[in-house]
């Protein structure tokens, strides 16, 4: 339960609009032109604090606005592998088989970690500087440059205890 006690939402260094912006930037400089459902996906991600699977993202394309063509889930896949390849999303992979996504910090600053619910699957974000500063006490100590890390901490969330 400490554990549940230290949660704390990410603040983040940059907002949703000013990712999506970044992420057409980058698109655009790629080479790559706009289109309706990498927009609609890139939107939906900007107002995401944590990740989601590629079906969990097709449900929220979906439930949004209904007066728009639907994006399929092979437009889906392809969007984010395009996102990915430019390093502007993070592709997670639980242990679960299922990969999730999230944006990127343009400025590389904003960094949280996971806890992950063995029973119903919940994903929270969670930040801890104290971690941070342990990781970066243990490379120090092992002599190790550390330029990225990931923590995933699985468990029971309190609605499956």
């Amino acid at each position: 339960m400490a554990i549940l006690d230290a949660l704390a939402t990410h603040p983040s260094s940059d907002t949703g609009e000013d990712w999506a912006e970044h992420a057409r930037t980058v698109l655009g400089r790629a080479g790559h032109h706009r289109g309706a459902a990498r927009d609609r996906l890139i939107e939906l991600l900007a107002r995401q604090d944590c990740a989601l699977s590629a079906l969990e993202i097709e449900d929220a394309l979906r439930r949004g606005r209904r007066s728009q063509r639907p994006v399929g889930r092979a437009s889906i896949y392809r969007v984010l592998e395009l996102l990915h390849a430019h390093e502007l999303v993070n592709r997670l992979d639980l242990g679960d088989g299922t990969a999730r996504y999230e944006r990127t910090d343009p400025a590389g600053e904003h960094h949280h970690h996971h806890l992950v619910c063995a029973d119903c699957g919940k994903l929270v974000a969670f930040n801890d500087l104290a971690l941070e500063r342990s990781i970066d006490q243990l490379s120090d100590r092992l002599g190790f440059t550390t330029t990225d890390h990931e923590v995933t901490l699985r468990g029971s969330c309190p609605d499956c205890q």
